[in-house]
């Protein structure tokens, strides 16, 4: 499902290359290696942009996600979000490529579980290192890419991947720490829309519900089979990773001024607000 190419960017593979909304841009992803993040990568290069992908582990995957890249409009990162020093590397390595970024899309995180019955040090360490992988290092990009942007002067674009258990709750209870993590960083990013439109830095939330990715396989696992996380869903069938990717670049070309600081939701009405 990853590597399936969408609507969109058969549409845009069709068009003469002028006519690709995202010629000229560079765009960072965070988490490029699989899910939506591979899903991203692939749709923002067809539509144009040039991508540093970032990965932690899976090389292969960030690379599969760019294949259909030219060698010069494709950067593979790699960077550890457990350390502050690759996140700092992994922002100077994506601007001294072509000099400049002019999209961020904060995809990276983990999902994992989180006991209220851990010991005391578990309970800590697990909190810590969510926090630290799915807040603190994607906020760090955002400040890195607010400094940028507000420097050159011509504004910028940051697209942060939340989650509709931000906004609900998880159906885990296991989950807290991670459903926390996607609240904070979904209220940064809504926050810096407020306060630096007039610099032109337009910042939205993307709040998915279940997505075909790894995480979700592994959510599946915990609850017995895909058949108990589709229960409930209206459509009776996950999120295609596809289609958050095709709403990222229609995000990421800074047309839709007026939407800066909206979360969206793709859940395919399994929660409404």
């Amino acid at each position: 499902m990853i590597h399936r190419r969408t609507a969109l960017n058969h549409l845009l593979s069709e068009q003469p290359l002028a006519a690709k909304p995202l010629e000229g841009k560079v765009a960072l992803v965070t988490g490029a290696s699989s899910g939506i993040g591979a899903a991203t990568a692939s749709a923002l290069g067809a539509a144009g942009a040039a991508v540093v992908a970032h990965y932690r582990q899976n090389a292969d995957g960030a690379r599969a996600a760019t294949a259909a890249l030219r060698k010069s409009r494709k950067l593979l990162v790699r960077a550890d979000f457990a350390y502050p020093r690759d996140v700092d590397e992994l922002w100077f390595r994506s601007v001294a490529w072509r000099r400049r970024v002019d999209v961020l899309v904060n995809n990276a995180a983990i999902v994992e579980p989180t006991p209220w019955t851990l010991d005391d040090a578990g309970w800590t360490a697990q909190w810590k290192r969510q926090l630290d992988i799915n807040v603190v290092a994607p906020v760090t990009l955002v400040r890195r890419a607010l400094q940028h942007f507000r420097q050159r002067g011509a504004g910028g674009v940051i697209i942060t991947l939340s989650s509709v258990v931000a906004h609900r709750g998880p159906a885990e209870p296991s989950l807290v720490a991670y459903a926390a993590s996607k609240s904070a960083i979904a209220n940064v990013t809504r926050t810096l829309a407020y306060h630096h439109a007039k610099d032109g830095i337009l910042g939205y939330v993307i709040a998915p519900g279940l997505v075909a990715t790894p995480a979700s396989d592994a959510a599946a696992e915990r609850a017995g089979g895909y058949e108990a996380l589709l229960t409930g869903l209206p459509l009776q069938e996950p999120v295609p990773a596809g289609e958050v990717a095709d709403l990222v670049v229609f995000l990421a070309n800074g047309t839709a001024r007026h939407l800066t600081g909206a979360i969206l939701d793709v859940n395919g009405a399994a929660y409404v607000r």
